[in-house]
């Protein structure tokens, strides 16, 4: 059968280098600027690649690959950069609201290896640095972020931002585990402490949580008393969430390092993607006491930027 779409792109994207384990790719879009559902904290998200190298057992996006007519395993070692980002970005914010919400890196880290090489979050970057009155969060589990932190001070000078840093946890061989590919913890929580003496509001985020692997009091509350003596402004909390193409990877790995939650796992995802109700409720209060233990927020702080556009002071997100 022909290719049609994005999938008819992706076996026609043009090879841009090959590493041992990993190839890249240059592929067109037609946006960069994407919409997302109802409900989300952010009305517009940004991805620069298609494919992320970190390696996250747990990562949901996987299924962004099955659009290409790729397997979800090669979500890693087929990274797609996207052509002209900032040609698209500087065309498409004419037509988004200054009062809506823009995060960049939400299917694939934009401070991924392949940033080095191709700079595709840079160039978005640049063109928000040149911009005023925008809303724009930043997450990332790279130390790489660092390169841009002259960037990121005018961007915050111009616009509201906030980064958050994910760190599912502060055990480095189970960081290792679920992140193979990721930079290590310290470097993470360095990176915190150099963006708040840099003036960026920063935060940590250490999402997924993941039943009975990082969900326990205790380990919520090290990544916490972690980030806050890192200088983070707030912490936040979200469980995993498993779509299909991720389940073919996570249960798997579940069922060799964690083989006595490995049940529990098949049990609650043959019946959907999502965790349960009680136990998402559960998890946020345990989350809140972590919080309040360490006097840390929810969402990014509240700050008014030097160069903002009028005088109304407005939050990234809802703080509480």
């Amino acid at each position: 059968m022909a290719l049609v779409g994005i999938a008819r792109l992706a076996a026609e994207s043009r090879l841009l280098e090959a590493k041992r384990a990993v190839e890249y790719f240059e592929i067109p879009t037609r946006r960069i600027l994407n919409r997302t559902k109802p409900n989300m904290p952010f009305q517009w998200t940004i991805n620069p690649y298609r494919g992320c190298e970190m390696g996250c057992q747990y990562c949901y996006a996987r299924y962004t690959h099955e659009f290409m007519e790729l397997d979800p395993h090669s979500f890693e070692d087929r990274i797609y950069a996207k052509i002209a980002p900032a040609v698209l970005l500087r065309q498409e914010l004419a037509r988004a609201d200054k009062r809506d919400q823009i995060a960049l890196g939400t299917a694939t880290d934009p401070y991924q290896p392949a940033e080095r090489r191709f700079e595709r979050t840079r160039a978005i970057l640049e063109v928000f640095a040149r911009e005023r009155g925008w809303r724009l969060g930043i997450t990332t589990k790279s130390d790489l972020i660092l390169r841009d932190l002259r960037l990121l001070r005018e961007i915050g000078r111009r616009n509201v931002l906030s980064v958050q840093i994910t760190i599912t946890t502060v055990d480095e061989a189970l960081a290792r585990l679920l992140e193979p590919r990721a930079p290590r913890v310290e470097l993470r929580l360095d990176a915190v402490r150099r963006l708040r003496a840099a003036d960026v509001c920063v935060g940590v985020f250490p999402n997924p949580i993941m039943p009975g692997i990082t969900d326990s009091e205790a380990a919520l509350d090290a990544v916490a008393k972690a980030a806050k003596e890192a200088g983070a402004y707030f912490f936040g909390g979200g469980p995993l969430f498993l779509p299909g193409a991720a389940q073919q990877v996570f249960l798997p790995f579940v069922e060799r390092e964690f083989p006595h939650l490995a049940a529990r796992y098949r049990d609650t995802f043959e019946r959907g993607v999502h965790l349960s109700r009680r136990y998402k409720e559960a998890l946020a209060e345990k989350v809140r006491r972590v919080r309040a233990r360490y006097q840390l927020t929810s969402g990014p702080v509240e700050y008014r930027p030097e160069l903002w556009v009028d005088e109304e002071q407005l939050a990234l997100f809802p703080v509480t």
